[in-house]
């Protein structure tokens, strides 16, 4: 089994020479783009919500007959393109795009969970690749192949099955039926590698024909934030994120459990991830913001989808009613405690992955001082709670300026050592305690969300 993957026409991370690259006429492009916006709609609201946060974070769609189908490429400078063909989405119609779509996010979702570069420069993994994800497509959007000119196109996961169990039966060795064959990721690309010619993939996906742009780096970054925010919907009672969410784990967990469990998404099964780098706090902490952030808002389902297409980038879940308000999260450190400074780079990183708040540092031991991430912090004497509440809820000034916002959430990392306080708020405040610190908002009443925390060496991916 070998081909050789072929250079695109034109750079594709340039995007004027994307859309300058022998233009398909204006009413192909119009009726694309109509399509592509219709079916990233549906996919908020129904389809796959991994994919709507994914689609919403490639800022620039291109329509481009630089690729005979389409693409998500990942440049340096950390941006995420979605490009397509028009002509090409014009010819397979809604659900085809649907289809094509969900099969560009899993591209994606794959080169992050299955990061070793051996792993993907095999050609059966890039063959075992495309029968999961059109196979998992087929079975979650309820449809088959797309069909251009009559005839379905993509690699077919039961052609490639049959072909599979031909080629062990002449090697008088049994195959797996198709339901074992086709259990998880690893089990396909392990059970490909047992026929003696596995099959050369049909050049119907640009995966196979060319190589992309794929800054690991920027994939990471796109992938992680959109599995979060999609973990987060899913414990806010969002069922279809849940859904895909423990379907996606029950595929891949076998060979990427460390990336499920530094999401802490093993609470979804009420189980913990099968990791030692990540503390139990720290998924508690992912599952107690999954809650505070609620979203406020009324949402609706849109009626008359042309009116919300305009902010599906802003809300891929439902449109809503009313203004969009950024949710805002305090975060208060204590600096005459014994916090770990690897614990404040942990929360950087996690509040920097959620789409749609607004964060807040502040510092504190006697008084309040607001802070950047990076930016050094400096404790004196004492420790007071009271300065912190008093400031979030507005009523003490620090540096001449009040607190105007009203916070969704308050996390409060230190030691417990200091006066104990009730805010006018307590079920907003959340309560990191270091080890050895009084745990007492616990036993406030009423509680308040509490944890114990323990040094961490990052949120690695």
């Amino acid at each position: 089994m070998g081909f050789r993957k072929r250079l695109p026409v034109v750079d594709l991370t340039d995007r004027r020479a994307l859309a300058s690259w022998r233009p398909a006429s204006p009413a192909v492009i119009t009726e694309a783009e109509r399509l592509k916006e219709a079916a990233l709609l549906d996919f908020g609201l129904t389809e796959s919500v991994v994919g709507s946060w994914l689609f919403s974070r490639c800022r620039h769609q291109i329509a481009t007959t630089a690729i005979d189908t389409a693409a998500v490429v990942a440049s340096g400078d950390g941006t995420c393109l979605l490009l397509f063909n028009p002509e090409f989405f014009v010819g397979i119609g809604l659900d085809g795009v649907k289809f094509v779509l969900f099969h560009e996010a899993r591209h994606l979702v794959h080169r992050h969970l299955f990061a070793e570069p051996e792993l993907r420069e095999d050609p059966v993994f890039t063959l075992a690749a495309e029968v999961v994800i059109n196979h998992v497509a087929i079975v979650r959007l309820d449809r088959g192949l797309p069909v251009l000119a009559g005839k379905p196109t993509g690699i077919d996961p039961a052609d490639i099955h049959a072909r599979y169990v031909e080629d062990l039966t002449a090697q008088e060795l049994e195959p797996l039926p198709y339901s074992d064959f086709i259990d998880t990721d690893l089990t396909v690309y392990t059970e490909l590698k047992r026929m003696k010619q596995p099959p050369v993939p049909a050049p119907l996906c640009v995966h196979v024909t060319h190589r992309l742009p794929a800054d690991q780096e920027t994939v990471d970054a796109a992938v992680s934030s959109a599995l979060l925010n999609s973990l987060l919907a899913a414990r806010r009672g969002n069922g279809a994120a849940e859904a895909e969410l423990l379907d996606l784990m029950g595929r891949t967990e076998d060979t990427a459990s460390r990336i499920w469990g530094n999401l802490g998404a093993g609470a979804l099964r009420g189980v913990t991830a099968r990791t030692g780098k990540v503390d139990w706090w720290q998924r508690w902490l992912v599952d107690v913001l999954g809650s505070k952030l609620r979203e406020g808002e009324r949402l609706v389902y849109p009626k008359k989808r042309g009116a919300v297409l305009a902010v599906l980038g802003h809300e891929p879940m439902l449109s809503r009613r009313g203004p969009v308000r950024d949710k805002v999260l305090v975060i208060a450190y204590d600096t005459s405690g014994s916090m770990p400074p690897s614990v404040v780079d942990w929360m950087t990183e996690l509040v920097g992955e959620i789409d749609g708040v607004q964060a807040h540092w502040l510092s504190f031991d006697g008084v309040v001082m607001p802070f950047r991430p990076g930016e050094p912090v400096y404790g004196g004497g004492g420790t007071s709670f009271q300065a912190v509440v008093d400031h979030v809820e507005g009523r003490s000034p620090v540096e001449g300026k009040y607190f105007e916002e009203r916070p969704d959430a308050i996390v409060v990392l230190t030691d417990g050592y200091a006066p104990h306080v009730t805010p006018t708020e307590p079920d907003k405040w959340i309560w990191l305690i270091t080890e050895g610190g009084d745990d007492w908002p616990d036993a406030h009443i009423p509680p308040m969300a509490c944890h114990r925390v323990r040094p961490v060496t990052g949120r690695t991916r």
